[in-house]
Formats: C-alpha cells, structure tokens, sequence
C-alpha cells in the first residue's frame, strides 16, 4: 500500500483527492491547519492538524511516514485578495511552498503533485487555451502559482524532482454521495447563482452582457472536482511510469456562458429567480476555455462527471444537505 501526503486536504478539492485516494487503496496523511478547509470533510485517512512550512512538523513526518508522493494543494487561491493582500499570497503560496519542498528533498520524496491554475496564462491569446500558451499572470494569485512552477523545473534539473503541474480551470461540483463539496464561502460562479435559486439572494447579479460572445456572458470550462482528482491520479501514475515532469491542463474544452449557467441552474433547481446585469468587472475575459488534449493523449483520464448537468445536480443536492 502506497503512502501519500495530502497538504489542504480538508479543503474543497483537497478533500475529493483524499476521498479518491482512499478508494484506490492508498495509506494517506492529511496535514491542514484547518484556516479554510473543514475536519468534518474527510472521509477518512490520518489527520495532522498544522502548517505545511512547519519545519519540524514536515520532519517528523517523513521520518515517521515513507511517502511515496506529496499532494499540495494547500493555497490562497482568490484572485481579487491577491490584489489587496499579494504578501499573503507570496508568502503562503510560494515561500511556504519553498520550505516544503526543502522537507521533500530532503527526505528523498520522488513524487510532487502540485495544483496550479489557468491564471498562470494570464488574458489567452486565443481559445482553447493549451500548455504551449505563453504564461502571463496578471495577478499575484497567478504570479505565486508560476513562480512554484518555475522552482519545480529547476528543483527537477538539480535533484531530479519528478513532478506534474496541474493548471485547473473552473473546478465546480461536488461529491455525488453529498458528503463532501464546496465551503459555505465559496464565491465561485455556481455556488452564487444556487444561493439565488435557494433564495437568500435577492436576485443574481451578472457582471457584463457585451461580451464578444453569443449571448454576451462570458464563458468558461467547467470542470467536475471528483474529475478533477481523478487527474491528478492519472498524472502520479504518468509519473512513475515515466520518470519526468508533466504539466497539464484540466478542463473538458467546452464552454458555457453565464447565462446558460443560470439557465441550467434553473432547470436542474425547478426554482426561478430574478437576474440583474450589472457592469462589467475589470480583467475578466470573455472566453476562457482549455485544451486538456496533452493529458488525455499521455494519460487514460477523461472527464466522467463534468456535463454541466451533472456539475449544477451534484452541487444543488450538497447545498441542499449542507
């Protein structure tokens, strides 16, 4: 039995990799210190409460455990708090993210799976977006996530780190079962538009309807959370298989408008709300949508769950139990 460390695994995505690493058998260590992930979100496997930086918490774990692979997923990861706060966001996701990774090397651990995001690419050049696209962040949410990106290939050049990069898109859902899914505080786009349908908002706010797009909305690549844990099994397996570095984007290469969210949210909800546009924000694009070709064709991955019919199902049956 495989053993693997989870950082941020009481976390949203964190907590559904934790779930699929225990369906596939592996021994798994949970090190959080629970600032926005959630205990009662594991499902199972060995909890540490704590820092992921913490020096001498990182060595008794590995002198303790022989991991075979490290998942680090413990991250800020809002873009509009980045901006207002970037020390924050430097120092939790790249400088604590330098100081695990001295406790890895250090400890001779092979396997490093490191969640990233498409705000590395910064405004795409064009659509779909794949990894030749050139990476130009232009947050410091984005910026802290490329600079870890950029320290793995040199950590990899120098003391052979085998690694994979996984940039997600729109991570949406949720667990099937309804025992785990997004945290109360999530502001993502689907998780507002069903507080709308549930009604505690007033209405929901569209931000922009002059996009360059069909119906004006902007668009974007949904993409399942248990797919996106699935992914990042795939890409350990490539790992070990292969011996080298991957990056990969995570995303199904289709896109949906705001509008045919809400409209999907409405359908799947029975429930009707109110729609309110208002200007839009500044920096959003109109279409962002991802070209997951590269770990298709080197992995057996495909998206299972990510219909965004099934996405607006499993999140409506979570906000409902929770």
């Amino acid at each position: 039995m495989s053993t693997v460390l989870v950082t941020g695994g009481a976390g949203y995505i964190g907590s559904h990799m934790v779930n699929q690493l225990l369906q596939h058998n592996y021994k798994v260590v949970v090190l959080d210190d629970l600032s926005t992930g959630r205990r009662e979100a594991l499902l199972g496997g060995e909890f540490v409460l704590g820092d992921f930086a913490d020096v001498n918490l990182l060595q008794t774990l590995f002198a303790q455990y022989q991991f075979d692979a490290v998942f680090h997923f413990a991250a800020f990861i809002h873009v509009g708090e980045s901006v207002n706060e970037p020390a924050k966001y430097y120092n939790n996701n790249f400088v604590k993210t330098f100081t695990l990774l001295e406790a890895i090397r250090h400890a001779h651990v092979n396997n490093f799976i490191f969640s990233s995001t498409a705000a590395v690419y910064g405004t795409p050049d064009y659509q779909p977006v794949d990894i030749q696209h050139p990476t130009r962040p232009i947050n410091p949410y984005g910026r802290s996530k490329l600079m870890v990106e950029q320290l793995l290939a040199d950590y990899h050049h120098a003391y052979q780190l085998n690694y994979a990069v996984l940039r997600y898109f729109n991570a949406a859902g949720a667990d099937a079962g309804g025992h785990i899914g997004f945290p109360k505080t999530a502001h993502n786009l689907i998780p507002q538009v069903l507080k709308a349908a549930a009604g505690n908002h007033s209405q929901f706010e569209i931000y922009g309807d002059d996009y360059a797009t069909e119906d004006g909305t902007c668009i974007r690549d949904y993409v399942h959370v248990n797919d996106i844990a699935s992914a990042h099994l795939a890409a350990l397996q490539r790992l070990k298989n292969n011996k080298q570095p991957v990056v990969y984007n995570i995303g199904t290469g289709r896109g949906y408008s705001v509008k045919e969210i809400v409209d999907h949210v409405k359908q799947v909800t029975g429930c009707d709300f109110s729609v309110k546009t208002c200007p839009a924000r500044a920096g959003d694009p109109a279409v962002v949508v991802a070209d997951p070709s590269l770990l298709m064709q080197q992995t057996d991955w495909q998206p299972k769950y990510s219909s965004i019919e099934q996405i607006v199902k499993d999140a409506w049956q979570w906000y409902q139990k929770n």
